[in-house]
């Protein structure tokens, strides 16, 4: 490979435009230089619009030119195990978004492709929620700021658009196992707690139907409303709520309550405050410029493309875990029992 990174794109859309596009065209020596997106009028978009200069006539086709170092997949998640599993068989690196796959046995199979081809980065894109926060919220319990962590609750509130924008996210024949943001913030809780040990689940879907692109009716068949209770190393427990419906204050947030005093991590504010003793009001932490996560996303992976830094934000093992945890909320739904990880 020369100096110059070549990247391809399997899909154009917000994500790709707002964050991945704008991303590595700010990181010296890496070129975009094709894209494949939905349909040929989608990809001739993309061309004009993001003046890349290669449309190709399908994804197979992208990951199979060898002028294309690394590939961007940018799809929804039922096409994120082929052509990830194509490309690091075709030998490109290769950025994954979150939601890794449909269900566990596609992460599985990605996760397994990516170990055949240990020469080659595979790296998923991180739920950002708790970027902000993840270095000060394990060093307060790191250092025992609420005593033994004990219990939590996860909030995250109208997570369901009713207009049609996104509608992929309620029909499982695109979205799989995945629920609303419910991975996305099981992930920011098992970088603080570890992966849950334990998972009982309630699903309810009050709206089986929502309003397409074109403004009519179409089958919603995703859960709108999510409770969750999960078990996780050194015995804690709690819920994740993830709901159309709920008015949570603050909405989007998780507090960790200890012996010794709580956290609570406002991840639409982006504040963490600390409650110790736990009766006490909370007084805000001071998140240093040190320990404050931003979205670095692209440049992560070509540093690691550049053996400059290994993946951790997330490796494939990471994203087995988050949708072995969504499988097992789905099957202790259905069977109205625990299910053990």
């Amino acid at each position: 490979m020369s100096d110059i990174i070549r990247v391809g794109l399997v899909g154009a859309g917000g994500i790709a435009r707002s964050r991945h596009v704008p991303g590595l065209r700010a990181i010296t020596g890496v070129e975009i230089t094709g894209v494949v997106a939905r349909s040929p009028a989608s990809t001739r978009r993309a061309v004009d619009e993001l003046a890349i200069p290669t449309a190709y006539g399908s994804w197979q086709d992208l990951v199979a030119d060898p002028s294309i170092d690394a590939v961007v997949v940018a799809t929804w998640p039922y096409l994120h195990a082929p052509v990830t599993i194509a490309a690091l068989g075709a030998g490109r690196h290769v950025l994954c978004e979150g939601r890794m796959a449909m269900d566990a046995a596609e992460a599985r199979a990605m996760l397994a492709a990516s170990l055949a081809r240990p020469d080659r980065v595979a790296m998923l894109v991180p739920g950002p929620f708790s970027f902000f926060a993840d270095r000060t919220v394990q060093r307060l319990l790191r250092d025992g700021a609420i005593g033994t962590p004990r219990a939590f609750r996860a909030t995250w509130a109208g997570a369901v658009a009713a207009t049609g924008r996104d509608q992929w996210r309620r029909e499982r024949r695109f979205s799989g196992n995945n629920i609303m943001t419910l991975g996305i913030l099981y992930e920011s809780v098992a970088r603080w707690l570890g992966q849950a040990t334990e998972v009982g689940a309630v699903l309810e879907n009050f709206a089986p139907w929502q309003a397409g692109p074109d403004g009519a009716s179409i089958p919603a068949d995703i859960a709108d409303h999510a409770i969750v209770t999960a078990r996780f190393p050194g015995e804690v427990v709690g819920t994740f709520e993830v709901s159309a419906y709920a008015h949570f204050t603050p909405p989007n947030a998780v507090s960790i309550h200890g012996d010794e005093g709580s956290l609570l991590v406002d991840l639409g504010a982006q504040q963490v405050s600390l409650a110790r003793p736990a009766a006490s009001p909370p007084a805000p932490v001071e998140i240093t410029a040190a320990e404050r996560g931003t979205w670095r996303v692209e440049e992560a992976f070509v540093a690691a493309i550049r053996g400059l830094e290994p993946v951790t934000l997330n490796d494939f093992a990471t994203g087995v875990a988050y949708m072995t945890f969504t499988d097992a909320v789905h099957a202790s739904a259905a069977s109205g029992r625990r299910i053990a990880l």
